[in-house]
């Protein structure tokens, strides 16, 4: 096992710096085949290991990494039926799009940049997924946001490109701040960093201690998984390449601060305090998601804003103790939000290159094979009855309501209003593109590579059939995923909920998903046109939020700055210092007069210092 797990780490890492280091004296297709292979061997681990495991975990270390005094860090290992699960779907979506992307960037000429750095993503992810050291965590942790950075201004010529990057990497890099401060806390209070060791003392903790750490923990993943209130930079981080956006910012990067949060789940749940917060972010980001992609007209920002609103149900999960919902919503949504992100970026080759959905249209008999993928991943992302969605989103509602705490209900409350708008901004996306007409002319469709169509037939087998992992037993289903990770600390495998309100609430969600997917056909936005453009440009704008920051934080730093520089540096410091140099010029005119170089002049002088001096001590003599 320790092999397997060393080599499911390893295989990226060597890819990337293949890459780096003699990438650009390979033939294309050789650096294609390293990037694809090397992904697809560390998913062939991930089946190995997760065949080989047996009920226990392993704690496997590969090699100590620092040792200082009584502070110790190894590069270890902690492999569960959580990591186990995690593993396998970062392996499985990594090397479908590792795929994609040999077609995607066909006509790039940075595709050894681009692989490495794609490369050195996964390997990162799978140190975050399968860590037991919190170090080791940490070191994968910014390993994908530096990956992020760079993918996401890959193309860093264009200036909108690189602003992005910087803005990812400077917003995710607030959040670390607070996960940093974590490790450092559990270290003081544990003497250790293992993640195994602090789960199985959790229970030591006192309920003041639990709740700092679970809000600095919190806090962490909020920045990471693009929660209220560092959420701007998601949107924005779509200016990358469209395999970046589903690997990074649909399946993987946005899991991995919820997928931290259930890593130490023990730890969290001891405070109320904490998980009654991760419920309330996830519930207010969740409608702001929702409401946000209602008016998106780039195709990608609107699965962007909708990927928000599906990370913040697993919060959701979490913060209703719910472990394996969140993980069953995780799995489900990376099949089919990978799904409607590539299949995103075929329409957009097919159409040289334009985003705006109002200038598609028209393309069900156009792109037909398209029309019928993405339609799987629409009815999925929708909640539609019977899909993965569905499943998987109607568990973390049913532990939402069936909480004791009374102020769940209204998060409920919230929940269900995104839910109802989720297949609306899902199914308006859909009619528009493939069943509108597009403003102007028809585009001349271009031909996409076969290779790209072919990766989303899995996608969307696996979005419409997810739910079997976890099918409920009132539908005669096993409920396979609670029992594998039932030996996780805190997963409760199955809710205790009558079968009578199991089934309402599951008739409740699917008919109102079906509703709200007919009026998608015919209603877009109200139908007033005075509130339907105020509320246009606010759903669009992301009610304003990065406009507000740019009020509150960036724009009085530019002032603070300017004062800085004109008041003080140049009007004070600069000014004085000018003031104190003309001194000089004066005071060595003066001097110059008395350098005339004659013998006379300068025995005067010395006899007028003489004299000086003499009275000094005159003076001096008298009155001392």
């Amino acid at each position: 096992m320790k092999t397997i797990l060393f080599l499911l780490i390893l295989f990226p890492l060597v890819g990337a710096l293949l890459h780096a280091v003699v990438g650009r004296h390979l033939p294309r297709r050789v650096v294609e085949g390293i990037a694809c292979i090397s992904v697809l061997a560390s998913f062939l681990m991930a089946i190995l290991a997760f065949l080989t495991r047996d009920q226990k975990g392993y704690i496997l270390t590969f090699f100590n990494w620092i040792s200082v005094g009584d502070f110790s860090a190894a590069m270890s290992v902690y492999y569960d039926p959580l990591a186990s699960v995690m593993a396998l779907m970062v392996t499985f979506i990594s090397s479908l799009i590792h795929l994609y992307s040999i077609s995607f960037m066909r006509e790039d000429e940075d595709y050894v940049r681009y692989f490495c750095y794609m490369n050195l993503f996964v390997f990162s992810m799978l140190v975050i997924t399968l860590s037991d050291s919190l170090l080791f965590l940490y070191l994968g942790w910014e390993g994908v946001g530096f990956c992020s950075y760079a993918l996401i201004g890959f193309w860093y010529g264009d200036v909108v490109n690189a602003t992005a990057g910087r803005k990812a990497f400077l917003l995710t890099r607030i959040g670390d701040v607070a996960f940093g401060i974590a490790i450092g806390l559990f270290f003081v209070i544990f003497g250790e960093l293992s993640i195994f060791y602090i789960n199985a003392h959790a229970a030591s903790l006192t309920v003041p201690l639990a709740t700092i750490l679970g809000l600095l923990l919190l806090w962490g993943a909020v920045g990471k998984s693009a929660q209220l209130p560092l959420v701007v930079w998601l949107p924005d981080a779509m200016a990358g390449p469209t395999p970046v956006s589903a690997l990074i910012h649909a399946a993987t990067m946005v899991t991995a601060g919820v997928y931290l949060l259930m890593r130490l789940f023990p730890v969290i749940m001891l405070s109320p305090i904490a998980m009654l917060s991760i419920a309330i972010v996830g519930a207010i980001t969740a409608f702001y998601g929702a409401c946000s992609a209602l008016a998106q007209r780039d195709i990608k920002r609107v699965l962007a804003y909708s990927t928000i609103s599906q990370v913040s149900y697993m919060f959701l999960g979490v913060g209703a103790g719910d472990l394996i919902g969140g993980m069953f919503h995780l799995v489900s949504h990376a099949f089919f939000k990978t799904l409607l992100f590539l299949a995103a970026g075929c329409i957009i080759q097919a159409l040289q290159e334009e985003h705006d959905i109002f200038r598609m249209g028209n393309l069900r008999h156009r792109l037909p094979i398209l029309f019928w993928l993405f339609f799987a991943g629409a009815v999925s992302l929708g909640a539609l009855p019977l899909t993965g969605g569905f499943f998987s989103k109607d568990r973390i509602l049913l532990a939402i309501y069936n909480h004791p705490e009374p102020v769940f209900k209204f998060i409920w409350g919230l929940a269900m209003m995104t839910a109802l708008l989720t297949p609306l901004y899902t199914f308006r996306l859909f009619f528009i593109v493939f069943l509108g007409s597009p403003t102007g002319k028809d585009r001349e469709i271009q031909p996409v590579p076969r290779l790209m169509v072919w990766i989303l037939w899995p996608l969307a087998i696996l979005s419409l059939l997810s739910g079997l992992l976890n099918l409920p037993a009132i539908w005669s289903g096993k409920e396979w995923l609670a029992e594998y990770l039932t030996p996780v600390a805190g997963s409760i495998p199955h809710l205790s909920v009558s079968p009578g309100l199991e089934w309402a609430m599951e008739m409740i969600t699917g008919l109102f998903a079906l509703g709200m997917a007919v009026l998608a056909y015919f209603l877009y936005f109200p139908t007033s046109i005075a509130v339907r453009r105020s509320l246009h440009e606010l759903l669009l704008s992301g009610f304003y939020l990065d406009r507000l920051y740019q009020q509150l934080i960036a724009r009085p730093y530019q002032a603070m700055a300017k004062f800085s520089w004109l008041k003080i540096d140049e009007g004070s410091l600069d000014d004085g210092t000018d003031w104190i140099g003309n001194l000089f010029p004066v005071f060595s005119g003066g001097l110059r007069l008395w350098t005339t170089g004659r013998l006379s002049a300068y025995l005067k002088m010395l006899l007028l210092g003489f004299t000086a001096i003499l009275c000094a001590l005159a003076i001096g003599w008298y009155y001392f």
